[in-house]
C-alpha cells in the first residue's frame, strides 16, 4: 500500500520538480542522498555553472540528462550584486537561473534546494525527539497544495535553528508568524522573482520585495538540517571565509537601511548577523478601532 500511495503522489506532482544548487561537490551531495533515503521519487536535475571545475565528474555519477548547466558571466550580467567585487563563487546566480531552467523543462512549479541537507524533519510544537520524515514525496504535495492557495512568491521549510528557544517567543507570541524565506525554496514560473545580491541573497530577496508587499512565508512545522557554513569543502564556503559575515550583513543593510540593522549573534563565537525589523519591513494590518 505504501508504495502504491507514494506511485501515485509522484503522478499527481508531475508539475514540479527538484532543483540542487551544488559546485565542486560531485561526490559528496548530501541532498540528494537525505531524498532517496526519505523516498523522493520524483525528477532531480543538478544545477550547476559553467565556470565548476568538476562538471565531468557530475556527468559521469548522474548522467548527462540530470545535469544542467549555465552561463554563469551572463545570469551575473543580469543580476543586481549588491557589489562590484567580480567574485561569482556564490549562488544567487543559479537562485535566479531555476526561472528558466524550469521553463525549458516544462515544469510549472519547482523547489530549489542547496546541496548539504543531512535530515529532513517534522516540527510541530509537541514534536518530541528526531522524526525524520520517512515519504517527502507527501510533504512537498502538501506544500504545492499550500502554496497554490495562496498569493506567495515563494514558501519554504524552517530550519533548525528557528527553534532554538522554543515556538514561544517568551512573551505568548508564536515565533514563526515570519514573513521569510531561506534555504529551500517553493517556486512557480507564473509568480517570478529576483534573487538579489551576491551573498546574503535569501535575506536581501524578502526583506526587498515584503518591503513592496510581496509576500514569502516559513511553514514551521517542517524542518531541514544542513552542515554548518564554512565546515565543507568548496559551495560557498570560499566566499564566507573570505569575508565573514560582516559584508553577508550589510549587503542587506545596503539594500534596506530603513528595516535592517547589524547585530551580534549569540552563538560561541559571536559573530555580526543582520537584525530585521518586521514592524518597518512588510505591510501590517491595522485594527479596526484606529478607523475614522
Amino acid at each position: 500500500m505504501k508504495l502504491e500511495l507514494n506511485t501515485l503522489l509522484n503522478m499527481e506532482n508531475k508539475d514540479y520538480c527538484v532543483f540542487i544548487l551544488t559546485h565542486g561537490r560531485p561526490d559528496n551531495i548530501l541532498t540528494y542522498k537525505t531524498l532517496l533515503k526519505c523516498g523522493y521519487l520524483g525528477e532531480v536535475f543538478f544545477v550547476l555553472d559553467n565556470e565548476d571545475k568538476n562538471i565531468e565528474k557530475y556527468i559521469e555519477n548522474f548522467g548527462i540528462d540530470k545535469i544542467k548547466i549555465f552561463n554563469k558571466k551572463q545570469m551575473a550580467d543580469k543580476i543586481d550584486e549588491a557589489n562590484n567585487f567580480d567574485n561569482r563563487k556564490v549562488i544567487v546566480h543559479s537562485r535566479n537561473y531555476c526561472f528558466e531552467l524550469a521553463k525549458e523543462l516544462g515544469y510549472k512549479y519547482f523547489i530549489q534546494l542547496d546541496d548539504d541537507y543531512y535530515e529532513f524533519i517534522y516540527k510541530f510544537s509537541d514534536t518530541k525527539g528526531l522524526v525524520l520524515s520517512k515519504n517527502i514525496n507527501y510533504i512537498f504535495s502538501l506544500m504545492f497544495e499550500f502554496y497554490k492557495t495562496t498569493t506567495a512568491k515563494s514558501i519554504c521549510f524552517a530550519q533548525t535553528g528557528d527553534f532554538i528557544g522554543g515556538v514561544d517567543n517568551g512573551k505568548g507570541v508564536y515565533r514563526f508568524a515570519k514573513r521569510k524565506c531561506m534555504n529551500s525554496f517553493f517556486c512557480s514560473i507564473d509568480r517570478p522573482f529576483s534573487f538579489v545580491g551576491s551573498i546574503n541573497e535569501d535575506v536581501n530577496t524578502y526583506t526587498t520585495l515584503a518591503n513592496r508587499g510581496d509576500l514569502f512565508l516559513t511553514i514551521p512545522v517542517f524542518a531541514i538540517n544542513q552542515k554548518d557554513s564554512q565546515t565543507q569543502k568548496n559551495g560557498m564556503s570560499d566566499i564566507y571565509k573570505l569575508q565573514g559575515t560582516y559584508i553577508k550583513s550589510f549587503t542587506t543593510i545596503l539594500m534596506q537601511p530603513s528595516n535592517v540593522k547589524i547585530s551580534i549573534m549569540n552563538a560561541n563565537h559571536k559573530r555580526i548577523h543582520h537584525s530585521i525589523k518586521w514592524i518597518n519591513t512588510t505591510p501590517m494590518i491595522i485594527d479596526e478601532k484606529y478607523k475614522k
